[in-house]
């Protein structure tokens, strides 16, 4: 708590050490700052701790003196506390933890206090201006990036100034005028962040490079990070352990181990198989003893008595289940007697409400309580129902059970109804019949109207829809129909082109007898004659080329003209062909060599188009007996010049 002449203290010494920092920061050479003028012993470390206290900021002290009093701190904190005891590392400079005095009012400006060391001095930032800003600090953060050294600075006068802060484990200084510095501790990087923005000046001199403004951060270093997920590593391995004895500590206890067989233990499992208590414990034991194997010739006998002992105990557990099945009944009848009632109750509910809407009583009630008794009415009458069917169920639940009965055991049980019960489910089921009569005439109305309306809606829908599917019904017919007449003159077309085959196929077949006889009677002729092998062929060739002409000459009145630019191109193609084979080429080969242009051409295609055009290919026979062939050769020159 500060009072009034405490507060106007505080604001002068504010204001004298603004105007020092100002003379400090503008670098003045004639002008040296006396310590007789700061009015407080430099050496004197009470004075500095309650001037920083006033200001509600952690006090900076000179060499050899903590930053956090022993009295602020815990005494002999131990941040590695929670590896044994499992509790969460505290950090002394959080606050609201009770180690670290409460933030100033906002009302009131932090001014910071110069600070004094051996080789330099510390002068506190513009209290105006913002507080410097920091990055994000990284996880497990030791490192501190400090810039805007001087350029004189040593490594020394780095470690003097920033000791106070903690011990400090390494430096790295470089030679633009920052470092990086690496505390022993996490929270020894928050004292180092209080001291950006001072300006540091080395002695007494006014030389730039004797001064320059510190700038703190949070520097992410790769051995803080390393640290940081070892000490996570081991928080989550003792949670895993911690976890595991607990789980332990709840899982219920394992059974008792199975004992093995011998004669004593079996003795003894025998009495316990007799003894009702321990039957189901003992017939485990008996269970676990077979599937291991243990009877043999030795010790059957000692087993047949005990599954004995075991066969007994079904009596007495038909008994328990007879008892159980017993009062089971006994409590259905129990629940049905109070179900009974409490309909009986509801029925007398409903005759109130039902007296009440006469009109004898029904017009002295006013408009809302005639709403609430008409609500009232029905939501009794909807219970009632829902009683009343459950109470049904179960009747005829009992109906076939004792039907059951009846066809098995004596007739002599009968089911015992109540009048009072009956009666008030005749009473029930009347007022049930009428209730569904009336809402039956009301849902009949809403139907017809509801037909009237959306009657005609539905009629010009499904006029349309008819229409529609007719339409396409009709596309499709169509469609259809041109197909079959394009399939019906494919059809006519490949008739036509069958019976010229058969035609021709005939016609050839004359051929070659007639080659045949002329071959026979040529050799004969040659033999007799004494001609050579070459007059043979010659003369066979000429009948060849006879025969051919006739063959044109039959053709020529069969020609058509072509069909398809398909047949164009196929007739160009061949021509190309057998021009570049002067002496022809067989129906085989031009095959092949159009199989590799079209795949889908047969061969039979290609010769019914060759004989087609009598005057642009003719077929020539080569060879005798065996090596006889038949060639097409290209003739359109030869057709030109004739014609």
């Amino acid at each position: 708590i500060v009072d009034d002449r405490g507060l106007e203290s505080v604001k002068e010494k504010s204001k004298e050490l603004t105007q020092m920092m100002a003379a400090a920061a503008d670098g003045l050479g004639s002008i040296a700052i006396d310590t007789t003028q700061l009015n407080m012993s430099v050496t004197d470390p009470t004075a500095w701790a309650t001037a920083m206290n006033n200001l509600g900021m952690v006090p900076v002290g000179l060499a050899g003196q903590q930053l956090v009093s022993d009295s602020i701190c815990v005494p002999g904190f131990d941040p590695s506390l929670n590896m044994m005891t499992g509790i969460t590392p505290i950090n002394p400079m959080i606050p609201g933890m009770g180690l670290v005095p409460p933030p100033p009012p906002t009302d009131m400006s932090v001014v910071k206090e110069i600070i004094h060391c051996k080789s330099c001095t510390l002068f506190p930032p513009n209290p105006n201006l913002p507080p410097p800003s920091t990055r994000e600090r990284p996880p497990g953060c030791k490192t501190v990036f400090v810039g805007g050294l001087p350029e004189n600075a040593t490594e020394e006068i780095i470690q003097e100034v920033f000791e106070q802060c903690g011990d400090i484990t390494a430096i790295r200084k470089s030679k633009k005028n920052f470092c990086h510095i690496r505390f022993a501790e996490e929270f020894m990087v928050d004292k180092a962040i209080y001291l950006s923005g001072y300006r540091m000046r080395l002695g007494s001199s006014t030389d730039k490079k004797d001064s320059g403004r510190l700038h703190v951060d949070f520097a992410q270093a790769r051995d803080d990070f390393y640290e940081w997920e070892c000490k996570q590593r081991m928080l989550a391995r003792e949670e895993r352990h911690r976890r595991k004895l607990e789980e332990d500590r709840l899982r219920p206890p394992s059974p008792p181990a199975i004992m093995h067989y011998s004669e004593h233990e079996a003795t003894l499992l025998a009495e316990k198989l007799k003894d009702d208590s321990k039957f189901s414990e003992a017939i485990t034991v008996l269970l676990t003893w077979i599937e291991r194997g243990e009877v043999n010739r030795r010790s059957a006998n000692q087993f047949y008595s005990m599954v004995q002992s075991a066969n007994s105990h079904v009596r007495r557990l038909m008994n328990e289940k007879a008892n159980h099945e017993q009062e089971m009944e006994q409590a259905k009848e129990n629940f049905k007697d109070a179900l009974t009632g409490i309909l009986t109750q509801f029925e007398q509910i409903v005759a109130v409400f039902n007296a009440s809407a006469r009109q004898k009583a029904w017009d002295h009630f006013s408009k809302a309580q005639r709403k609430n008794i008409d609500i009232w009415r029905k939501h009794s009458e909807e219970l009632r129902n829902a009683h009343s069917e459950q109470l049904m169920g179960i009747r005829r639940e009992e109906e076939m059970e004792m039907s059951d009965d009846e066809s098995t055991d004596t007739p002599n049980k009968k089911m015992r109804v109540d009048e009072s019960a009956l009666a008030a489910q005749a009473y029930a089921l009347k007022e049930e019949n009428d209730s569904l009569r009336w809402q039956l005439d009301a849902y009949r109305n809403e139907v017809e109207l509801l037909k009237q309306e959306k009657g005609q809606l539905f009629r010009t829908e499904e006029n349309l829809t008819k229409d529609q599917q007719l339409q396409f019904l009709q596309q499709t017919m169509q469609g259809m129909q041109q197909q079959l007449l394009t399939i019906q003159e494919e059809l006519k077309n490949k008739k036509s082109e069958l019976e010229q085959a058969k035609e021709e196929q005939s016609h050839t077949q004359a051929l070659l007898k007639v080659l045949q006889e002329q071959l026979k009677s040529a050799k004969e002729l040659a033999e007799t004659n004494g001609h050579s092998h070459e007059d043979a062929n010659e003369i066979n060739v000429l009948t060849v080329a006879l025969v051919n002409q006739d063959r044109e000459n039959n053709t020529e009145k069969r020609t058509q003209g072509l069909k398809s630019e398909k047949e164009a191109l196929l007739i160009g193609i061949i021509s190309t062909f057998l021009h570049v084979h002067p002496f022809g080429a067989n129906i085989e080969y031009l095959w092949s060599y159009m199989q590799q242009l079209d795949s889908k051409i047969s061969a039979n295609e290609i010769e019914m188009l060759l004989m087609r055009l009598p005057r642009m290919f003719k077929q020539e026979f080569t060879g005798v007996g065996a090596t006889l062939e038949k060639r097409w050769k290209f003739c359109a020159f030869e057709g030109i010049k004739t014609t």
